[in-house]
C-alpha cells in the first residue's frame, strides 16, 4: 500500500506503472525492506551538466518569388516539409499585390545542436541546414556566431557539421550506444518551435529501428516536436547517445514515437565531413534486395528466415562479377551473419572502398562463399523492361494445375536480361494468380531446381510436391523475388 501523504508520479510504460513516492511503495508478498527503491530520475543535475553544449540552430536563405503567405508559421512548415515531403495543409495563401524578394536573407527555419569539441565543431541534422544560405548558431550563454557549414552534408544519414570561430566552448560526452538498453531513462534538450533549451524526458522503446538503408535508429517516447531536429540525446550519465531526428505522426504532432541517430554511426559520418574529402564515402556491391519470410526460408531449406534475397543484380557491378545472382540469399558479410536485410548495406555501407570482402550465399540448397571488391556508392541506375515474347505461351496439364502458361525466352529476352534460362508466364490464374505471379514474370526456378526453358519447368513442375507450398524463383524486370504456389488441394 502507499502510504499517505505521498508525492506520486507515474509513468505508463508499455502497460507498466512507474511510480515515484516519498515513503515508497510495496507489493503484496513484497516486504518494504526487500522492495527496490525506483522512482523517477532527477535531470536537473543533467541539464546543468549538458545544456551548455546545446545551440539553437536558425537558417536564412534568399526570400522566393512565390513567399509563403502571412500567418504560416515557419517552424510548423520546416516540420511538413522534412516529414511529410508537402507543405503545412491549410496554410493561407497570399493575395492581392505581393512585394517584391530582398536580396538580404530571409528568416527560414529553425533547429538544434550540440558542441562536439571546445574549438567550435557542431553537430546536427542536415535537414536543418539544406538549402540555407546562412547558419546561425546561438550558444546557451547567447552568444551567436555565423556559422560554416563543413564539407557536404551526408542526406544519406542525416547528418551535417558545423564550425563557429570561437574557443574554449563547453562540449558534449560521447556515450557507448552498445550500453544503452531498452527501458534506459533518456533526455532531450533542444528548441522546439525556437523555444531555446527546452528538456523533454522518456525512456528508450526500441533499439534498431529499422527506418532507412545506412542507419537503425533509436527509438524513444521523448517529446520532440520542430526545431528539436539535430539536438543531442542523452543518457543518465550525462552522456550523449543519438541526435534527434525524426517523429512518426498522423496528425503533425509528436505522438509519443521519436526517432534519435545513433551517435557511434553519426560521429563515423561526422569524422568523415571533417576529413580532407569533406564528405562520406560508403561501399557499394551493386545488388538490390529483399527481406527472406519465414515461409520462404522453410520452402527452400535454408530453415529460418535471415539474409538479404538478392533481387537484382547491376550489370558490371562488383557483385556480378564477384559471381552473385539473383535469387541468391547473402547470409554473411566478412563472416559476420546477416539477420536482417537492413544488415547488408550497412555492413557494405560502412567497409573502405577499394577493399576485398567475402560475400556467404545460400542458392538452390546450399552455400558458396564469393570474394567481392568493394566499389563507392553511386546513383542508381533505372531498371529496364523485358520485350513482350516472341512466341505464345503453353500450359501442360502439370503447370496448368498451377494457374501457369509459359514460353521460352529468346536469345534476346536472355542477353537482355543477362539470364541464361528461364521461361516467360503468359498468363497467371487462380494458384499462380492468388501468389502474385502476373503475365510477363519469368520464371528462373521451381523449388530448388532451375529451369532453362519450357521443358524442364514443365519436368520440374511435374516433381514437386503439391500438398506443400511451391516456391517458385522469377524475375520481374530487373528484379528477383521469391513467391510461394498453394495448389489447391482436393
Amino acid at each position: 500500500m502507499i502510504s499517505i501523504p505521498c508525492l506520486l508520479r507515474a509513468r505508463a510504460v508499455w502497460g507498466a506503472l512507474v511510480v515515484a513516492c516519498a515513503v515508497g511503495l510495496t507489493a503484496p508478498g513484497v516486504s518494504a525492506q526487500s522492495a527496490p527503491q525506483r522512482g523517477v530520475p532527477d535531470f536537473t543535475e543533467l541539464v546543468d551538466q549538458v545544456g551548455p553544449a546545446v545551440v539553437n540552430i536558425r537558417t536564412l536563405e534568399r526570400a522566393r518569388v512565390a513567399p509563403q503567405g502571412p500567418g504560416t508559421d515557419d517552424e510548423m512548415q520546416e516540420f511538413f516539409r522534412r516529414f511529410f515531403g508537402q507543405p503545412l495543409p491549410g496554410a493561407p495563401r497570399q493575395q492581392g499585390p505581393r512585394n517584391p524578394p530582398s536580396d538580404e536573407p530571409q528568416p527560414r527555419g529553425v533547429g538544434s545542436g550540440f558542441i562536439l569539441s571546445p574549438d567550435g565543431f557542431v553537430l546536427t541534422n542536415a535537414h536543418v541546414v539544406e538549402g540555407a544560405e546562412a547558419v546561425l548558431v546561438t550558444l546557451a550563454d547567447k552568444r551567436e556566431f555565423r556559422a560554416r557549414v563543413v564539407g557536404t552534408p551526408d542526406k544519406r544519414t542525416d547528418v551535417a557539421v558545423l564550425k563557429i570561430e570561437a574557443t574554449g566552448l563547453p562540449s558534449v560526452r560521447i556515450g557507448d550506444v552498445n550500453r544503452l538498453k531498452v527501458g534506459e531513462w533518456v533526455m532531450a534538450i533542444g528548441s522546439p518551435f525556437g523555444l531555446e533549451n527546452t528538456v523533454t524526458a522518456g525512456i528508450v522503446s526500441a533499439k534498431q529501428r529499422d527506418t532507412g538503408d545506412y542507419l537503425s535508429f533509436i527509438q524513444t517516447d521523448v517529446a520532440i516536436n520542430p526545431g528539436n531536429s539535430g539536438g543531442p540525446l542523452i543518457n543518465l550519465r550525462g552522456e550523449v547517445v543519438g541526435i534527434n531526428s525524426q517523429i512518426y505522426s498522423r496528425s503533425g504532432g509528436f505522438m509519443g514515437i521519436s526517432f534519435a541517430i545513433p551517435i557511434d554511426e553519426a560521429i563515423r559520418v561526422a569524422d568523415q565531413l571533417r576529413g580532407p574529402t569533406g564528405r562520406v564515402s560508403r561501399g557499394r556491391i551493386g545488388v538490390s534486395i529483399d527481406q527472406v519470410t519465414k515461409d520462404v526460408a522453410e520452402s527452400i531449406g535454408l530453415g529460418r528466415p535471415q539474409g538479404a534475397l538478392v533481387r537484382s543484380v547491376e550489370a558490371g557491378a562488383p557483385a556480378e562479377k564477384a559471381g552473385v545472382e539473383a535469387g541468391d540469399i547473402i547470409i554473411k558479410f566478412d563472416g559476420r551473419t546477416i539477420e536482417r536485410s537492413s544488415d547488408l548495406p550497412r555492413m557494405v555501407g560502412n567497409t573502405k572502398p577499394g577493399s576485398r570482402a567475402t560475400l556467404t550465399v545460400f542458392r538452390r540448397g546450399s552455400q558458396r562463399e564469393l570474394s567481392v571488391l568493394i566499389a563507392e556508392v553511386e546513383p542508381e541506375r533505372p531498371a529496364r523492361r523485358v520485350s513482350a515474347p516472341e512466341e505464345p505461351p503453353r500450359a501442360s496439364a502439370a503447370a496448368q494445375a498451377l494457374g501457369l502458361a509459359v514460353s521460352d525466352l529468346s536469345d534476346a529476352q536472355k542477353k537482355e536480361l543477362k539470364v541464361s534460362g528461364g521461361v516467360r508466364v503468359g498468363s497467371a490464374t487462380e494458384a499462380a494468380a492468388r501468389a502474385g505471379l502476373r503475365e510477363g514474370d519469368v520464371i528462373l526456378a521451381i523449388g530448388n531446381t532451375e529451369v532453362a526453358n519450357v521443358r524442364e519447368f514443365e519436368a520440374a513442375v511435374a516433381r514437386v510436391d503439391r500438398s506443400k507450398p511451391i516456391p517458385v524463383l522469377l524475375r520481374r524486370g530487373e528484379m528477383a523475388t521469391y513467391l510461394l504456389i498453394r495448389p489447391a488441394t482436393r
